[in-house]
């Protein structure tokens, strides 16, 4: 492997240095005897913010972007053991196509020799910036073998530079990990009303996402939350910190005016666990993480009440973001860091069927088309935007798609990663059948293919079990599960 690639930079002073630091830490095999076993890790933050102008999605309206309120970014952390290398490649957009990151993880294949499969990537679900995945209803269609757009290839060589930017940064290192619970700021998002309620699809729905606050018929939320905040940190030899990656199951906070393009709290976490951890004051360069966990039925909103005054624009992601930050660096104090642990990675492509329009929804899609534009709406306020939706399923979906699941292993702590926004239910139950003492999930990781609700949530219906909303079969949540704890028992 190393022949392939390194002569391709014997042109360059960089490429040279770089390449000789890569055949002390990316090896072929698993020969290195244990005095050589030195961990490493290095972190890197590179700017993937759009130009202005651009459309910003996450709602149901593009409005363009017309202020940068704070930049968009690519967080990088690479760790290796002195035999495997991970990669975790961390974008802030409200999800990537699977092409995205296939092109970037390509480039860092063929310009690094890093296996595809020890490298993560995933988008951090800010609902305020520009798409990865095309712009326009084109987002929805099927684009897998289409040409990447220009953002799309900006992102992608960006990853593939974040790679290359955190092997610069290697250095010996030490690691360790914990967790914190943070219950105050996540809310399941869906409730059991006391009546039903009309979908988009013309069909009637026993719980209902964003239900209003404090609404009269609220009978229970829909499912549970996770509270855990799991966090993984490195520090040099001397003790200075390198990176925390962190990850908790709360979909955004939001708060962002029309036209800001916004990384949302997971950036202000970013800053302020630097900041907490004098890391800002250093030379030695830190990066600070957040993921996205299990938050595909989770938002920041207490349902139950009671209703508060609205806040100033960005006022409840700082909120949010401190705390959490603040009760991470609280446990960040009282965990061992080990010198080093064993890194491995296993992944597979899992084959789901796509759902179909049932011959009723694809009746009542029609009469929604033939409605006059003027005349109120048969089902739903939406149900225009779904007869879209559901003709380009229709029109473009294969019958089948894989996805891509994927598995670290860092000393005794398991993550797996999974290409939907997945109900907070699932990843609990991920945990709990996971076979290693700690455990976490990343969700919108190496793709994305819409809402992952359980086959009991199907039963309840709302917003993230509509046909488009979900686009796979309606047991694949139980399908990845089984797939997942096959891949954490492989690599134990």
């Amino acid at each position: 492997m190393i022949d392939t690639w390194g002569p391709a930079w014997s042109g360059s002073r960089i490429g040279y240095v770089l390449w000789c630091l890569l055949l002390s830490v990316v090896a072929p095999g698993k020969q290195v005897f244990s005095q050589d076993k030195i961990f490493k890790a290095g972190a890197s933050i590179g700017d993937i913010t759009p130009m202005l102008g651009s459309p910003i999605v996450g709602n149901y309206i593009e409005p363009p972007a017309t202020f940068i309120h704070d930049p968009l970014h690519v967080r990088t952390l690479v760790l290796n053991d002195g035999e495997e290398t991970l990669v975790f490649s961390i974008v802030d957009n409200v999800s990537v196509k699977r092409e995205v990151f296939d092109a970037a993880k390509a480039m860092v294949q063929n310009r690094l020799g890093i296996p595809y499969q020890n490298m993560l990537c995933a988008a951090t679900h800010t609902h305020s910036g520009t798409s990865a995945e095309k712009e326009g209803i084109r987002r929805r269609g099927w684009q897998y073998g289409e040409p990447l757009d220009d953002y799309q290839r900006f992102v992608a060589q960006r990853i593939a530079d974040g790679v290359q930017n955190a092997l610069m940064n290697l250095r010996p290192a030490k690691i360790g990990w914990g967790s914190v619970n943070v219950p105050e700021h996540v809310f399941n998002r869906r409730w059991i009303m006391r009546d039903s309620v009309m979908n988009p699809l013309g069909f009637m729905d026993a719980a209902k996402m964003n239900p209003g606050v404090a609404h009269p018929d609220l009978i229970e939320p829909a499912g549970p939350v996770d509270p855990e905040v799991f966090f993984l940190a490195v520090q040099d030899e001397d003790g200075n910190p390198l990176a925390v990656l962190a990850n908790y199951a709360l979909h955004y906070v939001g708060g962002v005016p029309k036209g800001h393009i916004s990384a949302d709290y997971f950036a202000v976490f970013a800053e302020r666990i630097k900041e907490l951890l004098g890391a800002d004051r250093q030379t030695t360069p830190f990066v600070g993480i957040l993921t996205n966990g299990t938050s595909g039925d989770i938002n920041n909103i207490n349902w139950p009440g009671p209703k508060s005054e609205g806040l100033p624009p960005y006022e409840k992601m700082h909120y949010v973001a401190n705390d959490v930050a603040h009760k991470v660096y609280d446990a960040y104090k009282s965990i061992a860091f080990e010198d080093w642990v064993d890194l491995q990675s296993a992944s597979s492509e899992l084959t789901l069927n796509v759902r179909r329009a049932s011959p009723e929804i694809l009746a009542n899609m029609e009469r929604v088309r033939n409605r006059p534009n003027e005349d109120p709406p048969l089902f739903h306020p939406l149900e225009k935007i779904y007869a879209d939706r559901v003709e380009i399923l229709e029109d473009e979906w294969p019958d089948k798609i894989n996805i891509v699941l994927q598995t670290f292993k860092i000393g005794d702590l398991a993550i797996a990663a999974a290409p939907f926004e997945v109900f907070a239910e699932i990843g609990l139950e991920i945990k709990e059948k996971s076979p290693f003492h700690s455990t976490f999930i990343i969700e919108l990781a190496n793709g994305a293919y819409g809402y992952l609700p359980s086959p009991g949530q199907h039963q309840l219906g709302g917003y993230e079990t509509w046909l488009t909303t979900n686009r796979v079969q309606k047991d694949a949540s139980d399908l990845m599960i089984l797939e997942l704890i096959r891949l954490f028992k492989n690599i134990r």
